[in-house]
């Protein structure tokens, strides 16, 4: 079981060595190998006699780590984006200031 998860993400992270010549059979067999890494997952986790009860124990320490770097995320977007569009504003306003003979043609 083991050999296939590795040989799986090995196709799929050897996915950049592939010619681009051979990009659709690539395509297809990062598919196929991704089908079989999920089954494979699947079985695995269904042999496990307390599964849902160890999501249930698992479920509130996952969720908090799983909204600290979005959260995180959010906000690092937020100011990159208001610092972007305050940059973009700027260029702007510059644009004007270099052509004011076009406005006052139009």
């Amino acid at each position: 079981m083991e050999i296939l998860l590795v040989m799986c993400a090995g196709v799929l992270v050897g996915a950049k060595l592939f010619p681009r010549k051979y990009a659709r059979i690539n395509e297809r067999l990062q598919t196929v190998t991704t089908v079989l890494l999920i089954f494979s997952m699947g079985v695995t986790l269904g042999r496990r006699e307390n599964f849902l009860r160890e999501l249930g124990e698992v479920g509130w320490r996952s969720l908090v780590l799983c909204l600290l770097p979005v959260i995180g995320s959010v906000i690092c977007v937020y100011f990159l984006t208001r610092s972007m569009a305050r940059e973009k504003r700027r260029q702007q306003e510059e644009k004007k200031a270099e052509t004011p003979g076009e406005e006052a043609a139009s």
